[in-house]
C-alpha cells in the first residue's frame, strides 16, 4: 500500500529539473494522487511546457513553478521561500539535477584551466546542485510536523564509477555519500518524520538519450514513467533508501553483481576498476555469469564495455543543458 501519509490529496511536491525526462514524470505522477506540485527548471520553455501539462491532470492541486538555476545557492533560497510562501510545507522534495562534460582525470591537450572550468561545471550543478537544495529545505521538512521524504538523484556511475567520464562519476559518487550522511543525520534528529532516499534510474529514454530528437525508444530502455513508477513502489510502498533501478536491458540481478564486484576492489585489494583491467576481464565475465545462474562463457557484459549510457542513464559525453 501506498504511504497516504505522503502521498495524498493537500501534500506539496517540490522538484528540481521538472522541465522534462523523469522531473516530469514524476510531477505527472504525484498530480494524479491530487498533490499540488512545484516545479522547477533552468530551461524556461521547458518549465512552461511541463506547468501546463500538469494542470491538465485531473484533479491536481495548486500548481507553481520557478526558473532555478539550482547551482546558484541564492535562486534555490528563493525558491524556497516562493514553496513557503504558497504552500507552508513540504511532503516530497526531488533533488534532480545532472549535466555531462568532458571531465577526464587529467588530460595531455586541454589546459588545466580548461579542463577545472568542465569540472567546476559538473560539480557546481550534480552535486552543489543537490547539497543547495537539500541543505536550503531539510531543516523545514525535518521539524514540521507531517511526514516527508527527500529525494536524490544519483547514477549508476557514482557506485560503480566506469572509466571515460571522471568528473561526471565523482559528483554522484559525492550524491550518494551526501544522501547515506543526510538519511543518518534525518533519523537522529528528535521527532523527526522526514527520510531521504538515493534513487538510482537505470537506462532512461528521455531528452538527454535522443527522445527530443525524435529518436525512438530503444528496446532496452524504459521509459521516464516506468521509472518513477518503480521509484514510487519502492520508497512509498516498501521504503527503501537505496532504489537502483533496472531497465529492460539490465535487470535487478546484474546490477547487485556490478556493484558487488566494484566493492571487492577494495576487499580483495584488486587494481582500481579492475573489471575493465585486461588482466580481470575474464574473471569478471564469469562472476558475472555466475551471479545470474548463466554457464561460464555466457555472461551478457562478455565483449561490452557499457561505460555510457546503460549505467548512466544518457550519453556520458554529451553535452547536456543543465537542470
Amino acid at each position: 500500500m501506498v504511504n497516504s501519509e505522503v502521498l495524498h490529496k493537500q501534500a506539496v511536491a517540490v522538484i528540481t529539473g521538472a522541465g522534462s525526462g523523469i522531473g516530469l514524470a514524476a510531477a505527472l505522477k504525484y498530480a494524479k494522487y491530487g498533490m499540488s506540485i512545484f516545479l522547477a527548471d533552468i530551461d524556461e520553455t521547458s518549465l512552461s511546457s511541463a506547468m501546463e501539462k500538469v494542470k491538465s491532470i485531473d484533479g491536481v492541486g495548486e500548481v507553481f513553478g520557478a526558473k532555478v538555476d539550482v547551482s546558484e545557492i541564492d535562486q534555490v533560497v528563493g525558491m524556497k521561500d516562493k514553496v513557503l510562501e504558497e504552500f507552508g510545507e513540504i511532503h516530497i522534495l526531488m533533488a534532480n539535477a545532472g549535466i555531462s562534460r568532458p571531465t577526464p582525470a587529467f588530460s595531455l591537450q586541454t589546459s588545466v584551466s580548461d579542463l577545472q572550468d568542465q569540472w567546476h561545471q559538473v560539480l557546481d550543478t550534480n552535486f552543489f546542485g543537490i547539497l543547495n537544495v537539500c541543505q536550503t529545505f531539510a531543516p523545514i521538512m525535518a521539524t514540521q510536523e507531517n511526514a516527508s521524504a527527500i529525494i536524490t538523484t544519483g547514477s549508476k556511475q557514482g557506485i560503480t564509477c566506469p572509466p571515460g567520464n571522471a568528473g561526471y562519476n565523482v559528483s554522484k559518487a559525492a550524491v550518494k555519500t551526501y544522501t547515506e550522511q543526510l538519511a543518518h543525520e534525518l533519523r537522529n534528529v528528535p521527532d523527526s518524520r522526514c527520510s531521504a532516499h538515493l534513487f538510482v534510474p537505470g537506462w532512461v529514454h528521455t531528452g538527454l538519450t535522443g527522445a527530443s530528437t525524435g529518436k525512438p525508444k530503444p528496446s532496452g530502455a524504459w521509459t521516464p514513467e516506468q521509472t518513477v513508477d518503480y521509484m514510487v513502489e519502492r520508497i512509498f510502498e516498501d521504503g527503501d533508501f537505496y532504489v537502483i533501478c533496472p531497465d529492460n536491458d539490465t535487470s535487478s540481478a546484474l546490477d547487485k553483481a556490478r556493484i558487488q564486484w566494484n566493492l571487492d576492489d577494495i576487499i580483495q585489494n584488486r587494481p582500481a576498476l579492475s573489471r575493465w583491467h585486461p588482466n580481470y576481464q575474464a574473471r569478471f565475465d564469469d562472476f558475472i555469469a555466475a551471479k545470474q545462474g548463466l554457464s561460464a562463457g555466457r555472461s551478457r557484459s562478455r565483449g561490452r564495455r557499457d561505460v555510457g549510457s546503460r549505467e548512466a542513464g544518457f550519453p556520458t559525453q554529451a553535452d547536456l543543458s543543465r537542470f
